[in-house]
């Protein structure tokens, strides 16, 4: 038995190794990125299902996370309101260390854009840019909000601008004024107000170091952007026009300056010394919705099946839950015996039914500071 995951992100990991560890087969991970992995997610609140699955693969949350001991919500003025609300949090790099350390002794290839995917009866044919063919007996679609691999098997399905972006930052502790870092440690930081809303928390450092002086600062600030501004704010200043991240470094100029000029206006005085000491990086808000998961001998699994508002904090827990239940679903079958689509396409109604209600669970958090909502505040649209 061979299968090919299809995105090397950690949800794509996530599936090699469960399919690996549930079925004994071969698993090989083709990765359209020729780079390093860039930490578009930056953060991730760690939740029971990714918990549960580093346990699978010998790893333990408290090894990959900072814990926090207080949620504390900020006033315009700095004034604190505190409560008592353990977490442990990490980070997306953390995470993706973690799980290719467990699946090192696999196939994992970058600088593999897919181009074709065929199937029959008996197997998946896929091709790459670069010349590179191979089949396998099952395909796992991991490819993100973007994915290529639902381009090709249902076409073309745009995400949606939710009418809001996601400005962010990820900075070493050690980088940043003394006084920032005192008040943001072991406290889970939010400021909103209507139009906007401001989360920061510290996370493992570039390294995986989760002792005080080694780990960083993440932080993202959702603003309320007109549609009509999108472009401009996705236009890097290499003059690259990005569809779902800018990364740190190439935020252009125009776009970084109002960021930091409506931090001024408009943040605790906290809150705006964080944003002046980082380099920003952005993502627009964006929705596609839960659709058809099973494909024969294909199956989409994550960001690729359906997304969810990033306020849930469960895009990875949806993924690596995607991931597991599907391996289970798989793990009695061989390639001599019929392919179990009733079972797969119950694991399909499951999944895009629990990725529904969360998704409404977002819907909801963001209207709580009129996010994306009809005739609120444009923060971002100012003189």
């Amino acid at each position: 038995m061979r299968y090919v995951v299809i995105g090397g992100s950690v949800g794509g990991l996530a599936a090699a190794l469960e399919i690996r560890r549930l079925t004994g087969a071969q698993v090989a991970v083709y990765e359209r990125s020729g780079a390093q992995l860039q930490a578009r997610g930056a953060g991730v609140v760690m939740q029971p299902d990714v918990a549960w699955l580093l346990e699978q693969h010998g790893r333990t949350a408290d090894e990959v996370c900072v814990g926090l001991s207080e949620r504390v919500r900020l006033t315009r003025d700095g004034e604190r309101l505190t409560q008592q609300s353990p977490q442990l949090m990490t980070a997306w790099d953390t995470l993706y260390g973690a799980l290719r350390e467990s699946l090192r002794d696999a196939c994992y290839r970058q600088d593999s854009e897919l181009v074709t995917l065929e199937q029959s009866d008996t197997a998946v044919h896929v091709a790459f840019a670069d010349g590179y063919e191979t089949q396998a007996d099952y395909l796992v679609a991991a490819d993100g909000i973007n994915s290529q691999c639902r381009t090709i098997l249902e076409g073309p399905a745009s995400p949606r601008y939710a009418g809001y972006v996601a400005w962010r930052g990820l900075e070493a502790e050690s980088d940043l004024p003394a006084e920032v870092v005192v008040e943001l440690q072991d406290r889970f930081t939010l400021y909103a107000q209507n139009g906007m809303q401001f989360l920061c928390y510290l996370v493992p450092g570039e390294d995986g170091n989760t002792e005080p002086g080694g780990r960083r600062v993440n932080w993202v600030w959702y603003i309320n952007t007109p549609a009509a501004e999108l472009a401009s704010v996705m236009r890097g200043e290499s003059g690259r026009v990005y569809q779902s991240f800018v990364p740190a470094g190439d935020v252009n100029e125009s776009a970084r300056s109002k960021a930091h000029h409506l931090a001024q206006r408009e943040l605790p005085s906290l809150l705006n010394s964080l944003v002046e000491s980082s380099r920003l990086f952005v993502q627009p808000v964006q929705d596609v919705a839960a659709s058809r998961r099973v494909f024969g001998r294909c199956a989409l699994i994550g960001d690729a099946a359906g997304t969810v508002r990033p306020h849930t904090a469960a895009g990875t827990a949806k993924a690596f839950a995607d991931a597991t239940l599907l391996a289970r679903t798989l793990s009695t079958w061989d390639a001599q015996s019929p392919l179990p689509l009733d079972a797969l396409r119950e694991w399909g109604r499951q999944r895009n039914g629990e990725t529904t209600a969360t998704a409404q669970m977002g819907l909801n958090s963001a209207a709580a500071s009129a996010l994306g909502m009809p005739n609120a505040p444009q923060p971002w649209d100012f003189a």
